[in-house]
Parts: structure tokens; C-alpha cells; sequence
């Protein structure tokens, strides 16, 4: 497996990120938050059964009748069948639903006080909702999140048939990181359908040069120790002259365990190598102490922070490599650049492909940018991936024809559909943590009491989302109870 870096960090947050030896799908994986990988929460004894629902293929073509079979799981243990009882809908996103998700969460608990009737939906070509023959380019042409939201308003539409809804049976939409983006724009783009949307740590501006992601990084680890900063800080610039060398670079291959040394010669390989070293701690500044559980889980802020203050564990470059051998327990590592490409350029279905890397970062190639970029030397990690580097990247897995041009009308084509910032809406509730870096790009504050906006200091993404414990934060709490008031409110609107 491939242990190197440079893809993003998103996370649909049903999809909890787990460190992997792929460290470039991990990276990805930020981006995603995947259900199935809550492994020690409670399932009930009649976990919901997998369910297929036919969809449409391409909905902007009226002609095309080509169908196929996208992936859903019901409970309806709270369903009271009253004409009010609401239908809550959790949003798949960039990888696999789970059935664990179905019997835990917070929308579960609000699914008991209300009486709903609860559904989620996998997002089309991720996990097994596989809509054509593989993840060719041709084939990838239909994963938009305009597709998406049609997915959305078709699946509300057979559902509401299948169990004889009423109009006041009123669906609410659930969803986490991306989710939560599509959360707030079903709620735009089919206001008759969705009655309201709980948007939870969802980025509604695209972007390509997401630089504020990493001013959250580094803003994080500050508030822990300002002296996490500097050791960090240090260890880039001494890593910077050490690829200078032979010596310097026997050195890094010896502290980072590499299977190959750093071909100084490929400048690709040496940013691959510093933007994944990056992505150590932005995965757990990003995932700090949000309930989940699981490998890694464990590793938060301080973790990190305290074996980067710690003098007698070596020079910073010393410790920052021991935050990669916590983070990546592989008897080698592979930053290679070439090595992450050629993986992200299979377009076969299997496991791999299933958990979305190639299907997301087509996304930010062609829809959203989100380009976590490092490049200056005041930057904390260093000038080593600038947004040339992503944009290369989408060239060199997808073909020539992935110019700055198309990820440039690509995203403007995404702020235009949905308004970014200055979406139009209401019965929206945008969560955020102050800890979680996507919040720079989500609203936080609001005057408007028909799109609320709640921002939660010190919890990362999604933290809302998962079931309660006793360490939450009481602002953490509060934020799960204001929800579901708002739920309450707007069920009666």
C-alpha cells in the first residue's frame, strides 16, 4: 500500500476518517467521514436490511431512460404513522453508509422524540451504489452534486409513495461536511420537498486555493501551546535544508522510515512528502475529540503537540518524525508521487475505488476546488504545495483536458448554482466547530432566524452529529438541544 500524500481532506461526516497506510486516501478521507467505521457503537438486534432503490441515471436528459440501483437503509422502529409524524433523511456522501448509523447519532435521538421515520441514502458512485460499469472519465461525467440533489428529490418521491406519506409528513435533511453542503442546497433547490435541513460542518463555497484551512490548523494547535507552532514551524524549515544534501536526505529517509529515498529530482515527490507530513496534523486537528471511535481516535491536539514541545525526544525534525511513525505504523513509507496516481487512476470497482478517493477528487477537480495549499515560507508547513500542485494532480489522474480552466468555470458553475455565502433559504440551521478548518468556508454567524447559524468553540467536524458522551463540551450540548428545538419549531411551521 501506498503511504504518501496529496490529495484533500473533506468527509461526508457519516464517514468517520480513519488513518489508512494509504496516507494520500487518507488525506482524502478528512474530506469524507465515512458511517461505517463507528465499529463500537451499539447496532440494534434488526439492523435495517440494505435496501435498492431504480434511479434515474442522468436527470438533465429527458430522453435518456437508463436506470439503476442506489442503496438505502430504513428504520421505521419510531415511526408513529400520525399526519404530522416528519421523515428525516441522512445524506450519503463520499463514501460507504452503514447500518450502524441507523440505530445511533444524535438524529436518532431526535428521530425518537419526534416520531420519524428515518432514511439514508448512498450517495451515486460511492460505496455500492455503482450507477455504471466503472469510474472511467466518460462514466464519472455523471457524478455531479447536481445529480445528487436530483437523486434526493426522486428518492423523496418514491419513498413517499412506497409508505403513502402525507404532505404533513414533512422531511427534514440530514448531513455532515459535504452531506451537509447538499443538505442546505436540497433545501434550496426543492424547498417542496425538503421542509427544513440541519447543514452540520458543510462548505458552501467553492474554492480552489483553500488556504484558510491550514490558518485553522495552525490557529488550533496555538490554542493548545504557541510552542506546538514554532516546533512545527522548525521542523519544516530543517527539513528544507536537509533535501538539499545526500546527507540530509539519508537523514530523512532514516527518521521516516521511506521505503525509497526522496528523488530531489522530481519535485513532485518532495511536495508529496511535506503535504503529507501536513496532513498528520490536520486529520487530528480536524477530527480533535469528536466522540468517534476507532483506530486513531485517540490521537488528538495535545497528542501531537506534547511529543512536538518535547526537547528530550530530539531535534523538531526527530519529533515530527515520530508524529508520523504514531500516525502511520507501516514498516516503510511511500511519498512517491507517481505511486498515488496510478492509484487514483483505476477506475475498476473495488474496495479501493468503493471508499471514493478517485470519485472525490474528481469532485474538487471539476465542482469545488477545496485545495488545502501551503505556499510560503511564513506558511506553518512550508511553500511545498501550492495550488499547482492539486491542479496538477487533476491532470495527471484524469487526462489533459483537466486544465486551471476547467476547475476554474467548474467552480464558478458551483457558487452561481447554490450562492455560496449568500444562499437563499430558510428552515436551515448551518453547525460549525471553531476547531474543524472547514468552518472558513460556512456560515457562523447569522441575524436571520430562518437559517440559524450555531458555531461550537472548541469541537471539531461533525462533533454534533455523533451520540453523546460525558466528556462533551457543555456548549457541545447545548448545540444538540437548540437542534432539536429547532426541529420542534419548524415542525409546526
Amino acid at each position: 500500500m501506498i503511504n504518501s500524500a496529496g490529495t484533500l481532506w473533506l468527509a461526508s461526516c457519516m464517514a468517520v476518517i480513519l488513518i489508512n497506510s494509504t496516507s494520500g486516501i487518507h488525506n482524502f478521507r478528512r474530506h469524507r467521514h465515512r458511517f461505517e467505521n463507528i465499529v463500537s457503537y451499539s447496532v440494534a438486534a434488526n439492523s435495517p436490511k440494505e435496501e435498492w432503490f431504480d434511479q434515474k441515471l442522468d436527470h438533465s436528459d429527458p430522453q435518456s431512460g437508463k436506470t439503476w440501483k442506489q442503496r438505502y437503509f430504513t428504520n421505521a422502529t419510531f415511526f408513529t404513522y400520525q399526519k404530522n409524524s416528519p421523515v428525516f433523511l441522512m445524506i450519503g456522501g463520499e463514501g460507504p453508509l452503514s447500518e450502524k448509523w441507523m440505530s445511533s447519532g444524535a438524529w436518532i435521538e431526535y428521530a425518537k422524540k419526534y416520531g420519524a421515520l428515518c432514511f439514508q441514502l448512498e450517495h451515486r458512485f460511492y460505496g455500492e451504489s455503482h450507477p455504471t460499469e466503472d469510474m472511467s472519465i466518460k462514466n464519472l461525467d455523471y457524478l455531479t452534486s447536481e445529480q445528487a440533489l436530483d437523486d434526493l428529490a426522486f428518492f423523496i418521491k418514491g419513498m413517499t409513495e412506497k409508505y403513502s406519506l402525507l404532505k404533513t409528513n414533512r422531511w427534514f435533511a440530514f448531513g455532515g461536511s459535504y452531506p451537509g453542503s447538499l443538505a442546505a442546497w436540497a433545501r434550496l433547490k426543492y424547498p417542496h420537498l425538503i421542509h427544513a435541513s440541519i447543514s452540520t460542518s458543510g462548505p458552501l463555497v467553492a474554492k480552489a486555493d483553500f488556504k484558510e484551512y491550514y490558518e485553522v490548523v495552525k490557529n488550533s494547535l496555538a490554542t493548545y501551546d504557541a510552542s506546538c507552532v514554532t516546533a512545527v514551524h522548525d521542523a519544516n524549515q530543517h527539513l528544507d535544508s536537509l533535501i538539499k544534501t545526500d546527507v540530509g536526505l539519508k537523514y530523512i529517509a532514516k527518521q521516516f522510515k521511506l521505503c525509497k529515498p526522496l528523488n530531489v529530482k522530481n519535485p513532485k515527490d518532495v511536495q508529496n512528502f511535506f503535504e503529507g507530513l501536513a496532513d498528520n496534523f490536520a486529520g487530528v486537528v480536524q477530527y480533535n475529540k469528536d466522540n468517534r471511535l476507532g483506530p486513531k481516535s485517540n490521537v488528538t491536539i495535545e497528542t501531537l503537540c506534547d511529543i512536538m514541545m518535547n526537547e528530550k525526544l530530539g531535534t523538531p525534525v526527530e519529533r515530527y518524525a515520530r508524529v508520523n511513525e504514531i500516525m502511520h505504523d507501516e514498516s516503510c513509507n511511500d511519498f512517491q508521487y507517481d505511486s498515488e496516481i496510478k492509484e487514483l487512476q483505476q477506475t475498476e470497482w473495488n474496495k479501493n475505488t468503493s471508499e471514493g478517493a478517485r470519485q472525490w477528487t474528481y469532485q474538487t477537480c471539476t465542482e469545488f476546488g477545496f485545495f488545502q495549499t501551503q505556499s510560503s515560507k511564513t506558511d506553518l508547513f512550508g511553500p511545498h504545495f501550492p495550488l499547482d500542485f492539486f491542479v496538477g494532480m487533476c491532470k495527471d489522474i484524469y487526462g489533459e483536458s483537466f486544465t486551471p480552466r476547467l476547475l476554474e468555470e467548474g467552480i464558478s458553475r458551483t457558487n452561481i448554482n447554490y450562492g455560496g455565502l449568500d444562499i437563499m433559504t430558510s428552515r436551515v440551521v448551518f453547525v460549525h466547530g471553531s476547531i474543524d478548518p472547514w468552518h472558513a468556508l460556512g456560515i457562523t454567524i447569522s441575524t436571520n432566524k430562518q437559517t440559524p447559524a450555531i458555531y461550537i468553540e472548541g469541537t471539531a467536524h461533525c462533533a454534533n452529529m455523533y451520540p453523546p458522551s460525558e466528556k462533551d463540551f457543555p456548549q457541545l450540548k447545548k448545540a444538540r438541544e437548540d437542534i432539536s428545538e429547532l426541529i420542534g419549531v419548524w415542525l409546526n411551521q
